[in-house]
């Protein structure tokens, strides 16, 4: 399939200013940026689809830059309905490695299969070095053309003044006014906006026109929500540098039962972490793989474009088949081991799949697994150390929401330790694997 092609199939288009799908294809410059805001110290499923649109271009020949807003993140990306709470400049920091190296991670992952090796200047048979911009000294890994960029390298010695002459000056405040976000802060019932959230468009829309300047970048992807602030790069560009510049936009990935999105923002986040980094916002591996593998037939056949690598035609015969036999759970056995294998790496999803093969198999005993196997099922499930009560073990990962709701667990036999059924709560003192109801897992060691 051509790029243009590719991207309607997956589902990777929403607003775009270019009118022809297919201008994509043969585009003069084949440069792109996407953005990702440091708000937490992890991305999420909703902006993993983003990210394999981008791998979908770089797929096509196109080359990424992926920009980590050190910048905007200081002020936050106004929301709908109330304003942000400032994170602290050590905060931002420490958010910004932490996706720094989530995304390296999913870039490696994706395009090692996507982007073939091509010579380098300095010799032939080897790939050519990534570019590392701005700031940032670690390389990416070993794939081509690659730059990782952060805006808070360009705006920290910024001025004041000269933002305002250069960049205030080009907007009008009826331009800024008219956008959706805005109205519905300042309209009847809102909840006002603060002067820095307010001009983040501005932020965004320079970081563009810097991207524009100074790489000969002319195309932003992003998601529908953030359509309107990439427009003011476009606007930027045509009125400092008579330039030509374009925007795509992919949809919000919208749960097709719930109606929900999948981001933080709805209290429903599936975290790309695997190990809690500080702020609470990770999912292990297992659960990454459980919560694919448990999509209804409904949601299937649309996610699997979305967060797998796999190609129209694979994809195509894995639903034919699901169709004929849905019992056996086709589609959404290949969307968990093709979303986690993009996140988490071919070994991990090898791992995985064969982890709940033993954790659901019928025949399972659990006390017949030795130590040396369930510390090795702690690399993929939740841990806590030795020592600690089964309470306060069911409660601090989330297989309780109260310690009141775990006696009454206990009570009712759903919990057991290396498959006995617990009746009291206990201290944990070995190495163990704790069951809760039919599919929860936590490991002791």
């Amino acid at each position: 399939m051509k790029l243009s092609e590719e991207l309607i199939y997956r589902g990777f288009k929403a607003e775009t200013t270019i009118e022809n799908p297919e201008d994509l294809d043969n585009r003069e410059s084949k440069k792109f940026y996407w953005g990702a805001d440091p708000s937490a110290d992890s991305l999420t499923i909703g902006n993993l689809a983003a990210i394999m649109m981008c791998a979908c271009f770089v797929r096509h020949g196109y080359q990424p830059y992926l920009l980590v807003g050190g910048a905007t993140g200081q002020i936050g990306d106004p929301k709908e309905n109330g304003e942000r709470e400032l994170k602290s400049l050590d905060e931002v920091e420490h958010n910004k490695k932490c996706i720094k190296g989530q995304v390296e991670k999913v870039i490696s992952n994706t395009t090692s299969r996507l982007v073939p090796s091509r010579p380098s200047s300095r010799g032939s048979g080897t790939q050519s070095a990534p570019v590392v911009a701005d700031g940032f000294e670690a390389a990416l890994p070993n794939h081509s053309d690659l730059t990782l960029v952060d805006n808070y390298d360009w705006f920290k010695d910024m001025k004041y003044l000269d933002f305002l002459r250069e960049v205030g000056k080009a907007f009008s405040m009826t331009q800024l006014l008219d956008r959706q976000f805005v109205q519905n802060r300042i309209g009847d019932g809102g909840s006002g906006i603060s002067y820095a959230e307010f001009s983040y468009t501005l932020i965004q829309g320079y970081d563009f026109l810097h991207l524009y300047r100074e790489h000969g970048v002319a195309l932003q992807l992003c998601g529908a929500d953030q359509y309107g602030n990439c427009t003011s790069g476009i606007h930027l560009i045509k009125r400092l540098e008579n330039g030509t510049a374009d925007v795509w936009s992919t949809p919000l990935i919208i749960d097709p039962v719930t109606g929900r999105k999948f981001g933080k923002s709805e209290g429903n986040a599936i975290w790309l972490a695997s190990s809690d980094n500080g702020g609470g916002n990770y999912t292990s591996v297992f659960d990454f793989y459980q919560f694919w593998l448990n999509q209804p037939d409904e949601s299937v056949e649309y996610l699997i474009k979305i967060y797998t690598l796999l190609e129209k035609e694979e994809i195509e015969e894995i639903l034919a088949k699901h169709r004929e036999h849905p019992e056996e759970r086709l589609a959404q056995k290949a969307l968990a081991r093709g979303a986690t294998e993009v996140v988490h790496g071919k070994e991990a999803a090898d791992a995985i799949e064969n982890l709940t093969a033993m954790l659901f198999a019928k025949d399972t005993d659990f006390s017949e697994f030795t130590e040396d196997e369930i510390l090795e099922f702690a690399k993929y499930l939740p841990t806590e150390k030795k020592g600690v009560s089964l309470l306060d073990a069911l409660v601090n990962n989330g297989l309780a929401e109260s310690k009141k709701k775990a006696r009454e667990f206990i009570a009712q036999g759903a919990i057991t330790i290396n498959g006995e059924k617990v009746k009291e709560d206990i201290v944990v003192n070995q190495t163990a694997i704790i069951k809760k109801g039919k599919n929860k897992f936590l490991i002791i060691k």
